[in-house]
């Protein structure tokens, strides 16, 4: 089964650019995805650039509309995403506690669904 693991923090919680906190965070997330691959559990993953960057689009009555940031506005922001392949939530919960942002933020962890099961 594949989970997503959803990446949540405050800007204002995360260690600064740059900083010994930043790079030895960084360092972590490198033994994640060591750990991750070795086992075979991860299928992709990438951090997001900033909210500042975003832009939200929908269509109402017909007419598109966007907008410049993300459609909620809230003190965590998504920032970045794992998809791992495991056999079931408490695995993925496992792998979800090993996310150093798990410390100061959130990690949502949710099974993605899968509209072509024949294929599995």
């Amino acid at each position: 089964m594949q989970y997503m693991l959803l990446i949540y923090n405050s800007p204002d919680s995360e260690p600064v650019y740059g900083t010994p906190e930043f790079q030895s965070m960084m360092a972590e997330f490198s033994a994640f995805n060591d750990r991750a691959n070795a086992d075979g559990v991860l299928v992709s993953g990438e951090g997001l650039q900033g909210v500042d960057t975003a832009t939200s689009l929908r269509i109402r009555s017909g007419k598109v509309e966007t907008m410049d940031g993300p459609f909620a506005e809230t003190k965590e922001h998504l920032g970045g995403y794992y998809v791992i392949n495991v056999p079931d939530l408490d695995s993925a919960l496992k792998y979800a506690g090993m996310i150093p942002v798990a410390r100061f933020g959130t990690i949502e962890v949710r099974p993605l669904m899968d509209y072509n099961p024949s294929k599995n």
